[in-house]
């Protein structure tokens, strides 16, 4: 574990949620599992395997460490959550956590939750495709924007923030929509977003009346049994493309299946949605390098001609 050791040796004091030490990579052998994240004041360390009391112990020790260096005027808050085998089993193994706990990216604010789930509200790794959407709001204040397994909504609140004029958020999950929008209300954003909780497949209809669209956000889960399963479902999403984009479009295709390279979008976009231009692959944070670039996030944008 002494890559992970010497990552928190050199760590700076995070203000930003961002990923500190990404084991899962590969670049680090020995230290696959391992991955350490900040939602400060809050880091949260996760093994993907078993963890001795010896190993924890000897974080605990290197993670006090660098904190009496770097903040020696606050406490030591941090969370660990053994993903290993089912239900993940998270842990307090200092200080607290703040109830409600909100973090900032990029001058955003969202709401996580990291002593519960594996999901802790906001996906770090997507930060480059959160900044992007930013962008293209910048540049067009009047972007409409259809952004479906919104999640909570993260990719709404930044192009919002950064003007967009419209952001159908669409999830299935109640909770998560909820916590939308929350996040919604944190950034003083009180119009130009609505939020749909239906399954969406279902709810064609509806998102095709608010519709065109100028950027279409895809950003479902790889494999959730009974919601999505990317192999199958990918392709129905793709077929609604061409209808819902305005001439000149883009779409934003996200998927996190380390099994399914880029060529899985790539071949799929070709069969189901042929007329749509590639542009580029996004690059993923510095933080998330990984040895196999077809094994980590993918990230690709698409353009209707016009």
């Amino acid at each position: 574990m002494q890559a992970l050791l010497n990552a928190i040796a050199t760590m700076a004091m995070p203000i930003d949620a961002v990923r500190i030490f990404h084991g899962r990579g590969g670049l680090y052998p020995g230290c696959e599992h391992w991955v350490l994240d900040a939602f400060p004041p809050v880091l949260v360390l996760t093994s993907f395997k078993p963890v001795t009391q010896e190993e924890l112990e000897t974080v605990q020790s290197s993670l006090s460490q660098r904190w009496a260096q770097i903040a020696p005027n606050a406490p030591l808050n941090w969370v660990f959550q053994n993903r290993h085998d089912g239900e993940p089993e998270t842990r307090l193994m200092a200080g607290q956590v703040p109830e409600p706990h909100e973090v900032t990216e990029q001058g955003a604010r969202f709401r996580v939750h990291v002593l519960k789930g594996q999901n802790h509200g906001l996906f770090l790794d997507m930060a480059e495709g959160r900044r992007w959407v930013r962008e293209q709001a910048t540049v067009n204040p009047k972007l409409r924007v259809l952004n479906l397994f919104a999640y909570t909504c993260a990719f709404s609140v930044v192009a919002l923030k950064a003007g967009a004029q419209q952001v159908v958020n669409v999830d299935m999950s109640q909770g998560a929509m909820t916590i939308g929008q929350k996040n919604h209300q944190l950034n003083g954003l009180t119009h130009g977003a609505s939020f749909l909780v239906h399954d969406i497949f279902k709810t064609w209809g509806k998102i095709s009346r608010s519709g065109p669209y100028d950027l279409i956000i895809l950003d479902p889960p790889s494999f959730q049994k009974g919601s999505f399963i990317a192999t199958k479902d990918y392709a129905k999403l793709m077929r609604r493309l061409p209808d819902l984009l305005m001439p000149g479009g883009q779409a934003l295709l996200c998927l996190n299946a380390p099994e399914l390279g880029t060529a899985f979008l790539q071949d799929q976009m070709k069969e189901f949605a042929g007329g749509l231009d590639f542009v580029q692959r996004l690059q993923n944070p510095i933080t998330f390098d990984d040895v196999s670039k077809d094994r980590s996030l993918k990230v690709l944008i698409y353009r209707a001609p016009g």
